[in-house]
């Protein structure tokens, strides 16, 4: 109304034009602070010229622009969906909310896994493959590191010159150095072909099209002691992983990898299959740095296939010897000492038998003991024989 009076603090009073006036005074100062543009309203754009509040430029950012789940978990994404909903800021949040927060931190976990990307996105890796990226690869490090044979004194290096196995051919030796070289190279979280072994590994033996973060209890069940692979590898590096690689692409000895998996995860005699793996490269090492493996690599002319052979065929062995036998975790002590004597002394005689299994095919291998030639039985310490004190390199780690 013309003339009304309008209250203004502390009892005084002032016309409405004054109070205008006031407020356009009020305007000018800001324009005078601020460059001559009024701050746009909360929640609002600014025109022509405006420019956002920056809380608002962190919670929402520009369109075509991602950002990483966890910088929107951070920045109050999901408490805001609670209040738009009407619940209180500092109210308890639903089970459904709570259910929904976890699975936006296991896709998290998952992307981060791998490169930024989801782990079921890298591709399977062959073995042929992975070989040939070792082969290219700059492992001028872990080189230093080889030790290509046991060094052997006095009267130990004279009995082994004159009555020892066959030295490595000179064109062999590349091979040999190149084996040793990726038993000091360790898993690598930014090499790219080491994750796709990981993710391939995993996949064979679970059979899932699918893949899973890079740390988890998921290891555990394969037979890892804990959620990172990596900290298992002690004395194999990536050699362990890789003929565990071969175990599982090769057509021949997938079903035998199979087999041997799902007895790992048996009610009594179940051991961990991956730490059991890791001990059998440990003995194919010492047996090739040993020279034990000299004659069957020359006849073959080549290393890294025997080695895997080999490894294969121990395997082999222990999975007749822990399943007829009904060995438990309790005899893995006992019965990898065994392997480690038949690998270095016998190498030939599990190859054999690695290569009875293949022609005979393992439907028919299932239904067989194993019946060593006489005089060639394994005799194997019991559980309640005396303890056999066990060098290191045939201790279950």
């Amino acid at each position: 109304m013309p003339g009304a009076v309008v209250p203004c603090g502390r009892g005084r009073t002032t016309s409405p034009g004054v109070h205008r006036g006031r407020a356009c005074a009020l305007r000018s100062r800001r324009r005078r602070a601020g460059g001559g543009v009024s701050p746009p309203l909360p929640g609002m754009s600014g025109g022509a010229g405006g420019s956002e509040r920056p809380e608002e430029r962190q919670r929402f950012p520009p369109p075509g622009k991602s950002r990483p789940i966890s910088a929107l978990r951070q920045n109050g994404l999901l408490q805001a969906l609670v209040r738009e909903a009407g619940q209180p800021a500092g109210a308890e949040i639903s089970e459904e909310l709570r259910r929904a927060q976890e699975e936006w931190e296991a896709v998290e976990e998952i992307q981060s896994g791998l490169w930024g990307t989801l782990a079921s996105a890298a591709p399977p890796i062959s073995f042929n493959e992975a070989l040939q990226y070792f082969q290219t690869a700059d492992l001028s490090e872990c080189r230093k590191k080889v030790q290509a044979t046991v060094r052997r004194q006095g009267l130990a290096a004279l009995v082994h010159f004159l009555f020892g196995p066959p030295r490595l051919q000179p064109q062999l030796q590349g091979e040999r150095e190149l084996a040793l070289a990726m038993a000091q190279c360790g898993l690598d979280d930014n090499e790219r072909v080491h994750m796709r072994i990981l993710q391939t590994i995993y996949k064979k033996l679970t059979r899932s099209r699918l893949g899973c973060p890079r740390y988890g209890a998921h290891w555990e069940e394969l037979g890892f002691q804990g959620a990172d692979p990596g900290t298992d590898l002690r004395g194999t590096g990536m050699l362990g992983l890789m003929q565990l690689l071969y175990f599982v692409m090769d057509a021949q000895t997938l079903p035998l990898a199979h087999e041997i998996f799902k007895l790992s995860r048996h009610e009594t005699q179940n051991f961990p299959f991956c730490i059991m793996s890791v001990n059998i490269t440990r003995i194919v090492i010492q047996a090739l740095r040993e020279e034990c493996l000299s004659r069957e690599c020359n006849r073959r002319q080549q290393v890294i296939a025997v080695l895997n052979d080999l490894y294969a065929a121990a395997f082999l062995q222990l999975y007749r010897l822990w399943k007829w036998q009904h060995k438990t975790i309790a005899d893995s002590g006992f019965l990898l000492k065994e392997l480690e004597f038949s690998a270095k002394k016998k190498p030939k005689q599990l190859l054999k038998s690695l290569e009875a299994y293949v022609n005979r095919g393992p439907a028919a291998d299932g239904l067989l003991r194993p019946s060593p030639a006489p005089g060639d039985e394994m005799d194997f310490t019991g559980v309640c024989d005396p303890r056999v004190e066990l060098e290191g390199e045939a201790r279950l780690i």
